[in-house]
C-alpha cells in the first residue's frame, strides 16, 4: 500500500506549543522515512514533553475512512480514554468520527471538541446520577449499561428529566483476548457487562420501562490485541447471541463490537499505522450483522498510540556495580505503561546520528519508586547528560494518564504542525 508521508522541515518557532513547518509530500512504499525531531527547538523547552505528529495522525484517520468507505453499515467511533488532548479530539471530530465515552468528564470533553452529540456513547460500569443527566442534557447517542442497577437509576432519572434514554447492553461474551490481565475486559470474573444468560431478561425489563429504550448490544473484550483470531470468536458469540434473541421476536438496530485492536510498539516505523484492513475484514466475513442494523467500533489506541511520543533528558549517567543507569527527567507521572503493565516502549537517543559505540542501560525516571523504570537491559548509543531520549508509541494512554505524583508538572504538548 502507498502512503503519503509529510516529509517535515522546519522553518520556524513561533508559538511556544506548535512547530511549523514547511511540507514535502513523499509517496513511499510500506513504510514511513523516520521520525524528523526538531532537536534545535527542542533545547529551548522545559522536558519532558509530549510531541505529536499529526501528518501520521492524519493519515491513519484517512486510512481506516478509506476501508469502510464502502462499508455503509460500519460506524467508527474514537475511545476517548486513549487520549483527550484537545488538538487531537478536534482533528478526529473533523473526519467525522463518533465518540466512545468512559466518563462524564469525556462526554463533557467530546462535545466541547466537534464531536457531534448524536454520535457519543456513553459507557463505563459506574456512571453518577449527575453524570447521566449531563449526558442527557448534551443530547449523547446512547448509554452502553453494564448492570441491572444502572439501567434502573438511567430510567428513573430519564423519566425525571421527561425524556428517553437510548440503551445498548453491555454483554460479557466470556472470550479471551489473550492480552495482558489488567486489560482484559471480556472475561466472566471482570467487573464489565452482565452475563449472556442475563441479556434477554434484561431488554424484556428495559422494554418495559417508559424512560428508556432498548437499541442494542455492546462488547469489549480487552486491548492491545494482536492475535486477531480472537475477533473470530467474538463473531461467532454474537452471532449466537443474536439467533436467541430473534428466536424471542427482540429487535436489535446496533451491535457494537468495542475496540482493542494493537499496535506495534517495537517497530513504531515499520508498522506506523495498524493493520486495520484485516480487522474490519473479520467482522465483515464472520459477524452476522443483519441488513437493518449498525455495526459499531471503538477504536483508540490504534488510531492514536503511534503519532505521540514523550520527550525526555538525560540528567545522569550513572554507573552502578552491575548496571549503568540511564536518568531521564520523565518518570511514571509522565508515561506509566511501563510502571503499571510492564509494557516497552521503543526507546532511542535522538540527539546522536550514525552507529557508534553501543552500550546497556537500565532507562529510569526520578520517581521516588522502585517501579520508575521504564526499561531495563536498554542497548542505545553512548549517552550522556543532556541528550534526548525519545519514548515511541505514546500517544495512546501516556499524556491522558499523567499525574502530579511527588508534586511534578505535568507534561505539555507540542505538534509538528
Amino acid at each position: 500500500m502507498l502512503h503519503t508521508l509529510l516529509f517535515l522541515y522546519e522553518i520556524a518557532f513561533e508559538n511556544p506549543k506548535i512547530f511549523s513547518f514547511a511540507v514535502v509530500h513523499i509517496s513511499i512504499t510500506k513504510h514511513y522515512l523516520p521520525m524528523i525531531y526538531p532537536l534545535e527547538q527542542f533545547k529551548s523547552l522545559d522536558t519532558p514533553f509530549y510531541y505529536y505528529d499529526l501528518a501520521l495522525l492524519r493519515n491513519t484517520l484517512d486510512t481506516i475512512k478509506q476501508i469502510v468507505k464502502d462499508k455503509p453499515n460500519f460506524v467508527v467511533h474514537y475511545a476517548v480514554k486513549a487520549n483527550a488532548n484537545p488538538r487531537i479530539l478536534q482533528i478526529i471530530s473533523q473526519i467525522g468520527f463518533g465518540a466512545d465515552c468512559v466518563s462524564g468528564g469525556e462526554v463533557q470533553v467530546a462535545a466541547e471538541n466537534g464531536f457531534n452529540p448524536s454520535q457519543i456513547v456513553f459507557a463505563g460500569v459506574g456512571k453518577s446520577d449527575k453524570e447521566i443527566r449531563n449526558a442527557l442534557t448534551i443530547g449523547i447517542h446512547s448509554f452502553n449499561v453494564e448492570s441491572i442497577p444502572e439501567l434502573e437509576a438511567i430510567n428513573e432519572i430519564a423519566m425525571d428529566m421527561n425524556t428517553v434514554a437510548n440503551v445498548a447492553f453491555r454483554v460479557n461474551p466470556n472470550v479471551d483476548a489473550h492480552t495482558h490481565a489488567k486489560i482484559t475486559t471480556g472475561l466472566n470474573e471482570n467487573k464489565f457487562g452482565i452475563d449472556i444468560a442475563d441479556v434477554i431478561p434484561a431488554i424484556r425489563m428495559a422494554n418495559s420501562m417508559q424512560g428508556v429504550k432498548y437499541i442494542g448490544l455492546h462488547f469489549h473484550i480487552g486491548s492491545q490485541i494482536l492475535n486477531l483470531e480472537v475477533y473470530k470468536n467474538l463473531c461467532y458469540k454474537i452471532n449466537e447471541i443474536q439467533d436467541s434473541l430473534e428466536e424471542c421476536g427482540i429487535v436489535t438496530q446496533s451491535i457494537n463490537v468495542g475496540g482493542g485492536l494493537g499496535i506495534d510498539y517495537d517497530n513504531p516505523e515499520v508498522n506506523p499505522i495498524a493493520d486495520f484492513s484485516t480487522y474490519f475484514e473479520i467482522f465483515s466475513e464472520y459477524l452476522q450483522i443483519r441488513s437493518h442494523q449498525q455495526l459499531h467500533f471503538e477504536l483508540g489506541r490504534s488510531i492514536v498510540a503511534q503519532c505521540g511520543s514523550l520527550i525526555a533528558r538525560t540528567l545522569y549517567v550513572k554507573q552502578g556495580h552491575t548496571k549503568n543507569f540511564l536518568i531521564v527527567d520523565a518518570g511514571f507521572t509522565d508515561l506509566i505503561r511501563p510502571a503499571m503493565y510492564g509494557s516497552h516502549h521503543f526507546t532511542e537517543n535522538i540527539s546522536v546520528n550514525g552507529d557508534g559505540t553501543m552500550e546497556t542501560y537500565d532507562v529510569v525516571g526520578p520517581i521516588c519508586e522502585s517501579s520508575d523504570v521504564f526499561s531495563s537491559n536498554e542497548r542505545l548509543p553512548l549517552t550522556k547528560r543532556g541528550d534526548f531520549i525519545a519514548f515511541r508509541s505514546a500517544g495512546a494512554y501516556g499524556e491522558v494518564m499523567a499525574s502530579t505524583y511527588n508534586c511534578r508538572a505535568l507534561p505539555k504538548a507540542y505538534y509538528n504542525e
